[in-house]
C-alpha cells in the first residue's frame, strides 16, 4: 500500500512538473510576423514584434504567425484606420510605405 502511494505521488509530481514546464514556455512564445516581398529575396521575419514596424518597400502579403492580433496600416507611422489580422491569418499589403503593428 505504500509502495502504490509513493509511485502514485511521484507520477502526479512528474505530471505537473511537466505540464508546469510547457505552460511556461507557451506563454513565452509570442510567435512572428512573416512579410513576403518577391520570389527573389528571402522572407522577411520579425520575431516578437511590438508595437510600429515599417513595412519593407517591396512588402506584398504579410502572415501573422504570433498568437496575438496584427493590425495592417497604409501609412509608414501606424496613424490610419488600418485592417486586423488574427493570428494565423494573412493579408495582402499595399507596396510601398505601410506598416503594421503588433
Amino acid at each position: 500500500m505504500r509502495r502504490t502511494r509513493i509511485a502514485l505521488l511521484a507520477a502526479v509530481s512528474a505530471l505537473l512538473a511537466v505540464s508546469a514546464a510547457s505552460g511556461t514556455a507557451a506563454a513565452a512564445e509570442r510567435g512572428d510576423v512573416v512579410v513576403f516581398r518577391t520570389e527573389l529575396t528571402p522572407l522577411t521575419v520579425y520575431h516578437d514584434p511590438q508595437g510600429c514596424r515599417k513595412l519593407p518597400l517591396d512588402a506584398h502579403v504579410l502572415m501573422n504567425r504570433s498568437d496575438k492580433p496584427v493590425t495592417v496600416y497604409a501609412d509608414p507611422f501606424c496613424l490610419t484606420p488600418g485592417l486586423v489580422v488574427p493570428p494565423g491569418y494573412g493579408s495582402h499589403v499595399a507596396p510601398g510605405s505601410g506598416s503594421f503593428s503588433a
